[in-house]
């Protein structure tokens, strides 16, 4: 299905037939991807009694129970209640589902013992664009990273300065391809939320970060339209599927 849209005065065609879909899902084989310490997720029939839920063992359905982390295991979506003290949802945060979104290709650079994305980075990458949502896809982009273990690695993160330019050129939906935007062993400083989410001036709550996508390298930067929705769970962060769309000028 082919359809018009409206940006910015500008028409677009976007063929909803021809979906790139950005997340990694989870699974519960010895092949999901880790990160923080954790253990594998598990999906597995639900138990009771005789009852074993699954049609191969007998019941007349499966019925599975899933135990995972959002944060650790997949694809996910959160709000800035995944670092205040007050409880906020990504479920009731997130109300708007479709942005313009530019995707950026940076291989981050050495900062002391580290590997980072800077502001100088980004600066180059976007030039003059200021898009709503913005998805980084870090070099090398290898499919390791759809199981990948991450725990005490030192990934590479964001400094605090790009963090604070993207919260001043009003990205408010940032989509990457690492477990976290700050570094894996920071003491709790957690320097480029706080600066994204603008915690020391005016706190975005309508503003969101997606860590753990994947961009296939056949996918080229550009302007694109996301489709951003997440599993409706009352948490400070939940599984989500990013999904871009190209965009045709008419």
């Amino acid at each position: 299905m082919i359809v018009s849209l409206e940006l910015k005065n500008e028409i677009f065609k976007i063929d909803l037939s021809k979906a790139l879909d950005i997340s990694i899902a989870l699974n519960g084989e010895g092949n999901n991807l880790i990160a923080w310490g954790l253990e594998f997720p598990i999906i597995e029939p639900y138990k009771q009694d005789d009852f074993i839920g699954k049609v191969a063992e007998g019941a007349s359905v499966n019925f599975n129970n899933i135990s995972f982390n959002p944060h650790g295991h997949m694809t996910h979506t959160e709000c800035v209640g995944h670092i205040t003290e007050n409880f906020y949802s990504i479920n009731k945060e997130l109300t708007e589902f479709f942005f313009r979104a530019q995707l950026i290709t940076i291989a981050p650079e050495k900062f002391q013992k580290d590997l980072v994305i800077s502001k100088k980075q980004l600066q180059y990458a976007l030039g003059d664009k200021r898009p709503t949502a913005l998805v980084i896809r870090t070099l090398p982009n290898l499919r390791e990273k759809l199981h990948r273990k991450y725990s005490k690695t030192n990934p590479p993160y964001l400094l605090e300065e790009a963090a604070l330019f993207l919260n001043k050129i009003g990205v408010e939906h940032l989509l990457i391809d690492l477990p976290s935007v700050d570094k894996e062993d920071d003491k709790g400083a957690l320097l480029a939320h706080r600066a994204f989410w603008g915690m020391d001036t005016v706190v975005r709550r309508n503003a969101s970060i997606t860590e753990l996508i994947y961009v296939r390298n056949e996918i080229i930067d550009g302007s694109y339209l996301l489709n951003l929705q997440v599993a409706p769970i009352e948490n400070d962060a939940s599984p989500s599927r990013p999904v871009l769309y190209s965009l045709v000028r008419r």
